[in-house]
């Protein structure tokens, strides 16, 4: 099955403490590399989440998750970990993310990340440059 590519691209390599007793990805780290990519995206857009928090007192968290799982990774498998934000509320978004090994799509999710303000978790609007950067992902 042929995919279409996606705003952002990230390779993980699947290590021995990625797998479960049958030698397969644990279902929960799947969620570890969407971070990951999700994390990378950002700062590939110039945000550094860690400085973001230091200069605005706003972080993000996620807020729920739905992921499918439809075959498995294995020790050493490069995989490849998908980014597509889609158009961006006030203080949320909506990432789509996908697990491939090659064109073998392994799992794809959707997760809702808030913005919030890090002393009292209330919900905070999207900075600019994160704005931006879903604009930039979605643009034609």
């Amino acid at each position: 099955m042929s995919i279409a590519p996606a705003a952002f691209q990230f390779p993980v390599r699947v290590y021995w403490e990625d797998t479960d007793a049958g030698g397969i990805v644990f279902y929960a780290n799947y969620l570890k590399f969407f971070e990951r990519a999700r994390t990378e995206w950002l700062r590939a857009a110039g945000v550094e989440q860690h400085q973001l928090r230091e200069d605005t007192g706003i972080m993000f968290v996620v807020a729920s998750t739905s992921l499918r799982y439809l075959a498995p990774a294995r020790l050493d498998d490069l995989l490849t970990i998908t980014v597509d934000p889609e158009p961006a509320g006030r203080a949320s978004l909506v990432v789509r993310q996908r697990a491939l090994r090659g064109d073998t799509l392994l799992a794809d999710g959707e997760i809702r990340i808030g913005c919030v303000r890090a002393e009292d978790l209330k919900p905070q609007r999207l900075p600019d440059i994160v704005q931006s950067a879903v604009v930039k992902a979605i643009a034609p």
